[in-house]
């Protein structure tokens, strides 16, 4: 039935949680983590404890609720404990300083923060410059605080375990997710009930062709947009299970519980794939993991070499897409059986795509442009900010700020970020088509290319190059690198300068900070 706009009561609390529980699936396993399996109905029962706590809170409608919880049972149950009130969770990244959380706090106006207890150490000195904030609920395993905060797991043992859902509305806000723009202070985007349910359809049901019978683990955290659907909404939408890692996805850790909880759906970033490769040759291990059926990856675009090496090391394909915090997951996609290697596969079920000019002009097969999206899981708008509303949402269309061409058989291939490509003697010169090239290298671990301005005010490709253990730095391995990519590329988009370093500059995600490497 469709819900928009007839203002009928629509919660994603609902769809995620209660269902499950209603059609018969309340002592199947939803979670599991470290050596706990959290049923189906133990989930709801947390769900509805902490919408019931908040209410005591005098915490209803569109309040806003910070999350800074790691990949935990209580960060699924305070998402949706707090949905299911009415009111708006906001996961935020736990590895960021105290003066971000200042600004999340203050920026989100949020009423209460739920919180580790490691986490709220690091900022609770700061608690006089929470502008908004009321209540602070820490999970913890002490029972006593000294600076009024809540001790979250008595909290939740004295509420009730019945609630019955706000009545919210299918375009009703839901949750927030900040994004993380490479300059300037991360945006509020603002998604609605439906959002999630829309996705999951599109994307997990019809791409991934999720079931009950699938157990997920993502490598990629809870808070952040790709992690949300591949560790909660995707195996809890499909009435499946969910893995939670709070640690750092480490090579050695994800293979680990891959291995232990025998998952049948993967999901990991570029640089992720790219270092558990490289695990495993440097260590001569081998790892089982037989219980997968796919692996996916997101966050920007997976070399072509990592395809071909995970194919050989496990038989495993890998699902390379692209989705974004505003579209809330993946909206391009290659698929099962269908993978060109190096695309980011064609258009999602449910979504639609096009490049455009600078003028939003539709462009032609192989011509480099601005990848533009629309669909029904696309944010209401990002909080407080209408010129960069304005800029970004296009009537029904959104402007990723990603530079694409599409081929005659519509594959999609990235070609970097708007602020990323590089005009070399005015012709777009694609950094990750440079980065491709180097990493089939046998020396090259990881690459980064960024235009550097020569003195005659020209743009020339620069490689940033990390290299494989036991690979020295050289000037003849210089010279050779540049050799072998003129010998795959047009010679005009070679890169003229190549700079040995340690480690590239990373977000949490995994994702290459290449204004890190424009400003040194």
């Amino acid at each position: 039935m469709d819900l928009r706009g007839i203002g009928l009561q629509y919660n994603a609390s609902t769809k995620f949680i209660d269902e499950n529980v209603n059609k018969g699936l309340g002592s199947k396993v939803a979670i599991y983590y470290k050596d706990e399996k959290i049923t189906y109905k133990q989930l709801q029962d947390q769900v509805n404890q902490v919408g019931n706590g908040l209410k005591q809170l005098d915490i209803g409608l569109e309040s806003r609720v910070l999350l800074m919880c790691y990949d935990t049972p209580e960060f699924i149950a305070s998402f949706f404990g707090s949905i299911k009130i009415g009111a708006v969770p906001i996961p935020v990244n736990t590895m960021m300083q105290p003066a971000d959380y200042e600004y999340f706090l203050n920026n989100s106006r949020a009423k209460v923060l739920i919180v580790h207890e490691d986490l709220w150490a690091k900022i609770s000195h700061l608690r006089k410059r929470f502008l908004y904030l009321e209540h602070i609920v820490v999970i913890s395993q002490h029972d006593n605080h000294s600076d009024n905060s809540i001790n979250y797991r008595e909290w939740v043992e004295r509420a009730d375990r019945e609630l019955d859902a706000a009545r919210t509305s299918y375009d009703d806000p839901a949750f927030w997710l900040f994004s993380s723009g490479s300059t300037g202070n991360p945006k509020g985007v603002i998604h609605l009930q439906h959002d999630m349910e829309c996705a999951l359809n599109n994307y997990a049901k019809k791409v991934l062709k999720m079931t009950e019978n699938d157990i997920t683990f993502s490598a990629s955290k809870l808070f952040f947009a790709y992690g949300l659907g591949n560790g909660m909404y995707f195996p809890l939408g499909a009435g499946g299970s969910t893995i939670l890692m709070p640690e750092r996805p480490l090579p050695e850790n994800v293979f680990e519980i891959i291995e232990k909880y025998k998952p049948t759906v993967f999901f990991g970033v570029p640089t992720l794939y790219g270092s558990m490769i490289n695990f495993m040759e440097r260590n001569g291990k081998t790892f089982d993991l037989s219980s997968l059926r796919i692996c996916v990856s997101a966050g920007e675009a997976l070399p072509a070499p990592y395809i071909r090496k995970w194919k050989e090391l496990f038989n495993l394909d890998i699902l390379d897409g692209i989705g974004s915090t505003e579209a809330l997951h993946i909206f391009l996609s290659n698929r099962i059986g269908d993978i060109r290697a190096g695309s980011s596969g064609q258009v999602v079920p449910g979504y639609e795509a096009k490049i455009a000019n600078e003028h939003g002009i539709p462009l032609p097969p192989n011509e480099i442009g601005d990848l533009l999206i629309k669909g029904d899981s696309v944010a209401h708008g990002y909080w407080n900010l209408h010129e960069e509303n304005k800029r970004k949402f296009y009537g029904e269309w959104l402007f990723t700020g990603d530079k694409y061409y599409v081929d005659e058989d519509g594959y999609y291939w990235y070609c970097g970020r708007s602020d990323d490509m590089l005009k070399v003697g005015g012709i777009w010169v694609s950094p990750i088509e440079i980065e491709n090239s180097l990493l089939q290298h046998e020396a090259v671990l990881e690459v980064a290319v960024i235009g550097e301005t020569n003195d005659h005010n020209l743009v020339q490709p620069k490689a940033y190059v990390v290299l494989k253990q036991g690979v020295h730095p050289s000037k003849e391995l210089e010279i050779e690198l540049k050799e072998f990519v003129k010998r795959q590329l047009a010679p005009y988009k070679y890169p003229r300068i190549i700079e040995f370093i340690d480690e590239l500059p990373k977000t949490a995600t995994g994702k290459i900070q290449r204004f890190k490497l424009r400003v040194g």
